[in-house]
């Protein structure tokens, strides 16, 4: 395994990653070729695929076990949840999310992607573009994921034929941008024989691009998130009221965009009260700047109520908040999203009751046409959502914050997780409806 020193690690950027395919397209394979030919495997876990694989009748050792952990993805040779790995080379960071390609885990997909900067697509050779495949180009556009890859595996099962390879990335190309994906990059593999994974093919001298990983090393990755509207979910409220600090009041949270500071007036929402910040302690030390991802806690100079769920903002740059919300949603249980269907919405920390007021459209993978008032989303389906919460929400849109702009809806029986929602525009716009009756709910 190759040695990377700390000062390197310090000096490289992180890449956050996913990949994403129809069964059988080779994903886990692909990450376990990147892993292996990248020199990020250890010994002992090499042996170890060794022997699983010199145990099922397999002369060279199945990289796909590299990233397989579960026993049932081993018996069945799929990949059922999310399988994250970190690796680095010389040039770069890297976390990886291999999401599983079958229809019936498809919201392993959009939990692995939800944080990505670039999706790797996974189409074999063989079958092109499948429905599948443009339905995970259509969760890399709703989650705005600003790279794409497509992979084109199996090269070498197609005679490593370049018009096989042109008229697939054609047909994907053309359909990701209608999307609006910002950025396609076609790369032609074989990732059972290694061919342009970590090294350049030499049996496709007709494609002059760069391997999987140099694309991975090199794509431009923006993490300036200071410059982003500044938002700070509160987690917990901290009163220690011990002899030392009898009055301390902190608000404790993750920031989750911008940059907070000593001095700055900010707004408490969703109640609209404002105070000016009078200390920010980080890793128990007090500082007078505080940035993205950081966790502190915020001492504010009025003693205003705050509480877990509220949404600490500057007050030049406060979001609206609204009981009415409008986004695009991928609906991942199994269960039926209806009109009527009375829901918890999550909200960075804030839980709050709300029912489903109308389902204005759902996408259809085929053609990107919408389906109009559909009534309904199942499993996996795409569509537009008009939702009612029980109290106002500071909601962004998506477009402006990926975590002040995302929720979840959640089925207040049993906590189960039933669809994953992107609030304002996304490439599904929807259409001017009606409200339907609150049936009983009234907010």
């Amino acid at each position: 395994m190759s040695t990377i020193t700390t000062e390197a690690l310090s000096a490289t950027t992180l890449l956050r990653f996913a990949t994403a395919g129809s069964v059988d397209d080779g994903k886990s394979t692909l990450v376990g070729r990147l892993l292996h030919d990248s020199k990020s495997v250890l010994v002992d876990q090499l042996e170890a695929v060794e022997r699983a694989s010199a145990s099922r009748g397999q002369e060279a050792p199945d990289l796909a076990l590299l990233t397989d952990g579960l026993r049932a993805e081993r018996e069945q040779g799929i990949t059922i949840d999310v399988a994250y790995r970190y690796f680095a080379t010389p040039r770069r960071r890297f976390i990886l999310a291999d999401t599983p390609g079958h229809v019936q885990y498809t919201r392993n997909m959009v939990t692995g992607a939800s944080t990505a900067e670039l999706t790797v697509v996974l189409v074999d050779a063989r079958n092109g573009v499948v429905e599948q495949t443009r339905r995970h180009a259509a969760i890399a556009a709703l989650l705005r994921v600003p790279h794409v890859v497509l992979a084109v595996n199996k090269m070498d099962l197609v005679g490593y034929e370049e018009r096989v390879f042109a008229a697939i990335a054609e047909e994907f190309t053309a359909y990701a941008t209608e999307l609006g994906v910002p950025e396609v990059t076609a790369i032609p593999i074989s990732a059972l024989a290694g061919d342009n994974v970590v090294d350049a093919s030499a049996r496709m001298d007709w494609y002059g691009g760069p391997t999987v990983l140099e694309h991975l090393e090199t794509v431009p990755v923006s993490h300036d998130l200071a410059h982003c509207h500044a938002r700070l979910p509160v987690q917990y409220v901290i009163r220690p009221q011990t002899a030392e600090l009898p009055d301390y009041r902190g608000y404790a949270g993750q920031i989750a965009a911008g940059t907070f500071r000593v001095g700055e007036e900010v707004t408490v929402l969703p109640s609209g009260r404002t105070s000016t910040i009078a200390g920010i302690d980080l890793l128990g030390e007090p500082v007078d700047v505080a940035w993205t991802t950081q966790s502190v806690t915020v001492l504010l100079a009025d003693d205003v109520d705050v509480s877990r769920g509220d949404l600490i903002v500057p007050s030049k740059d406060a979001p609206a908040t609204t009981q009415d919300v409008e986004a695009t949603v991928c609906h991942v249980a199994d269960q039926p999203l209806t009109v009527g269907h009375r829901v918890l919405l999550k909200h960075g920390t804030r839980t709050v009751k709300a029912i489903v007021k109308d389902i204005p459209s759902r996408l259809t993978l085929a053609d990107l046409s919408l389906h109009p008032h559909p009534g309904t989303l199942a499993a996996n389906d795409i569509g537009r959502v008009k939702i009612r919460t029980a109290e106002p929400l500071p909601v962004d849109s998506y477009a402006d914050s990926r975590r002040t702009g995302s929720f979840i809806l959640i089925d207040p029986s049993d906590g189960t997780t039933l669809t994953a929602g992107m609030v304002g525009e996304s490439f599904a716009a929807p259409e001017p409806v009606t409200d339907a009756d609150d049936d009983g709910w009234d907010f």
